[in-house]
C-alpha cells in the first residue's frame, strides 16, 4: 500500500487582490506598531506573573517562619538562613517540574528525558535502520532487533524475549491473570494491547482501512488477511489433500480434518470440537450470549463473521467480485456458488440415476421425480 500524495495547492494572484504599495507601506506601518503594542502588552504580562510569584513567595516564606517560630528553649533560626531553605526547596521544585504538562520529577536528568515528549526530540539513533529514540536504554532494547539478543527467558516454558516487559506479558499466560478488564462488558485480559483492540467492538472504531476496496477493520491483522482476497494468494498447502489457504491457522485447522482430532468438548452437551474458538462460539448456543451488537439496528449475534456479514446489509457493500464477469457478492460462498455457472462445476449428484448439479436445491428438485417412482428409496449425495 503506498500513501496518496500530498495535495499540491497552485497559487496564483487575483488581480483585484493586487494593491497600491503606498497602502502596502501604510498597513505594514500599522501592523509594526500593533506588533510593539503587542510586545509591551507581553513585558507588562510577564512583570505581573513576576510580582505575583513574589507574593506567593512572601506568604509561603511568611507560613515557614511561623512553623520555625521560636519555641522556650530552642535556639532561634535567622531569617536569613529560613529564607535560604525556603528559596532553595522552591526552586528545586521549580527545575523538576515540567512546564508543559505540570508533571513534575524528583531529577533535573528526567525532566530533561521527559520534555524530548514534547519537543519530539530523538537523539539516540540506530545505525542498522536509522529509528530514533527519545531514550538511551530504548535504543539498546531495540538493537536486540538487530542482534537477535533475547535475554529474558521464561521459567516455565523456555521462551525467550528481547524485553522484560514482553516477558511479563508473557508469564500472564501461565498464570491466567489477566489484569485488563473491559468497563462495557466484563471480559478481561492479560495485555492493554488486547483491551484497546476488544473496545472497538463496543465503539464501533475501524481504524484499518483497505485501499482496494474501502473496507474497514478493528485491527490490522484484519486487514492483513482481508487483503489476501485481493491479491489471491493462497501460500499455504496441505500436505495431505493439496488444498490451500491464504492463513496458517486455516491450514492448521484444516489438517484436523484428516487426523480426526477433536480435542475440544462442551461440558454441556459432550459435543467435540477441533478448535478451541469453535467450542467457544458453540458454548454460546447454551448461554444465549451474544456479544457482537450490530451499530445500525441493534440485531445481536453469536459471532463476529455473522455482525460483519449482516452489517453489508446496511453498507450495501459486496466485496467478492466475481472473475469471469465483474458480478459482486456480499458473501463469499455466494461468490462460488455464482462461479460454478462459468466453471460448470457440479459437486451435487443424484444417487439414483447419477445425474449431477451445479447447486443443491436443483437436486432436491430433481429427486422428487424418483420420490414419485420409488416413494421410500431415495437419498442426496454431495461431494462437497
Amino acid at each position: 500500500m503506498s500513501d496518496p500524495e500530498p495535495c499540491r495547492m497552485k497559487h496564483t494572484e487575483d488581480p483585484e487582490e493586487q494593491r497600491d504599495p503606498m497602502e502596502e507601506s501604510d498597513e505594514s506601518e500599522e501592523l509594526s506598531e500593533v506588533e510593539e503594542e503587542s510586545e509591551e502588552l507581553s513585558e507588562v504580562e510577564e512583570e505581573s506573573e513576576e510580582l505575583s510569584e513574589v507574593e506567593e513567595e512572601r506568604e509561603e516564606l511568611s507560613e515557614v517562619e511561623e512553623e520555625h517560630h521560636v519555641k522556650p528553649g530552642e535556639k532561634p533560626l535567622s531569617r536569613s538562613k529560613t529564607k535560604k531553605t525556603f528559596l532553595k526547596k522552591r526552586r528545586a521544585k521549580k527545575s523538576t517540574t515540567c512546564t508543559q504538562c505540570g508533571k513534575s520529577f524528583t531529577r533535573k536528568q528526567s525532566l530533561e528525558i521527559h520534555m524530548r515528549i514534547h519537543t519530539g526530540e530523538k537523539p539516540f539513533t540506530c545505525d542498522q535502520c536509522g529509528k530514533s529514540f527519545t531514550r538511551k536504554h530504548s535504543l539498546e532494547c531495540h538493537m536486540r532487533v538487530h542482534t537477535g539478543e533475547k535475554p529474558f527467558t521464561c521459567d516455565q516454558c523456555g521462551k525467550l524475549f528481547g524485553r522484560s516487559t514482553n516477558l511479563e506479558s508473557h508469564m500472564r499466560i501461565h498464570t491466567g491473570e489477566k489484569p485488563y478488564v473491559c468497563n462495557q462488558c466484563g471480559n478481561s485480559f492479560g495485555q492493554s494491547a488486547h483491551l484497546k483492540s476488544h473496545m472497538r467492538i463496543h465503539t464501533g472504531e475501524k481504524p484499518f482501512s483497505c485501499d482496494q476496496c474501502g473496507k474497514t477493520f478493528l485491527q490490522a491483522s484484519d486487514l492483513k488477511a482481508h487483503l489476501t482476497v485481493h491479491m489471491k494468494e493462497k501460500p499455504h498447502s496441505c500436505s495431505v489433500c493439496g488444498k490451500s489457504f491464504s492463513h496458517r491457522q486455516s491450514l492448521h485447522a484444516h489438517q484436523k480434518t484428516h487426523t480426526g482430532v477433536r480435542e475440544y468438548m462442551c461440558f454441556e452437551c459432550e459435543k467435540t470440537f477441533m478448535t478451541a474458538q469453535c467450542l467457544k462460539q458453540h458454548e454460546r448456543i447454551h448461554t444465549g450470549e451474544k456479544p457482537y451488537k450490530c451499530s445500525h439496528c441493534d440485531k445481536r449475534f453469536s459471532r463476529s463473521s455473522s455482525l460483519k456479514t449482516h452489517e453489508r446489509i446496511h453498507s450495501g457493500e459486496k466485496p467478492y467480485k466475481c472473475s469471469h464477469c465483474d458480478k459482486r457478492f456480499s458473501q463469499s460462498q455466494h461468490l462460488k456458488t455464482h462461479e460454478r455457472i462459468h466453471t460448470g462445476e457440479k459437486p451435487h449428484t443424484c444417487d439414483q440415476c447419477g445425474k449431477s448439479f451445479s447447486f443443491k436445491s436443483q437436486l432436491k428438485i430433481h429427486m422428487k421425480i424418483h420420490a414419485v417412482q420409488k416413494p421410500h428409496h431415495h437419498s442426496l449425495r454431495s461431494r462437497c
